[in-house]
């Protein structure tokens, strides 16, 4: 079964610092990766994408330099570590995958119809 979950979510106050888990199963999730979020009565936003081999790699303004994206190829693994976390950050976040194999880069504002593997979300909520 193909899937991916994601964990780690939770309540934080703000300046505080989580990190979200994305693993997938019955795929590899050794392609492009995005993490986007949902906040009530807001679009979806990117926040931040990794291509399959690190090279590429690109963020929101609003997270850059606070938030950080890795991956495990060997667990199938993308993690997003967040810092220094404001009440703005809250929100559900999902992981998303490229159908793409062999892309090199990877995309959080365009190209949206390239991510087909999607998470059910896990939720942040910055406040004190």
């Amino acid at each position: 079964q193909i899937q991916l979950v994601e964990s780690g979510g939770g309540l934080v106050e703000p300046g505080g610092s989580l990190t979200l888990s994305c693993v997938a199963s019955g795929f590899t999730l050794d392609r492009a990766v995005g993490w986007f979020r949902l906040a009530p009565g807001k679009d979806r936003e990117g926040v931040v994408c990794i291509s399959r081999d690190w090279m590429f790699s690109d963020y929101a303004g609003s997270v850059r330099g606070r938030f950080t994206i890795s991956r495990d190829n060997a667990k199938n693994a993308v993690y997003l570590h967040m810092k220094s976390l404001k009440p703005e950050d809250t929100g559900v976040y999902y992981c998303a995958a490229d159908w793409d194999l062999y892309a090199h880069d990877c995309a959080i504002k365009a190209d949206m119809d390239r991510y087909i593997y999607w998470g059910q979300g896990t939720q942040v909520t910055v406040s004190s």
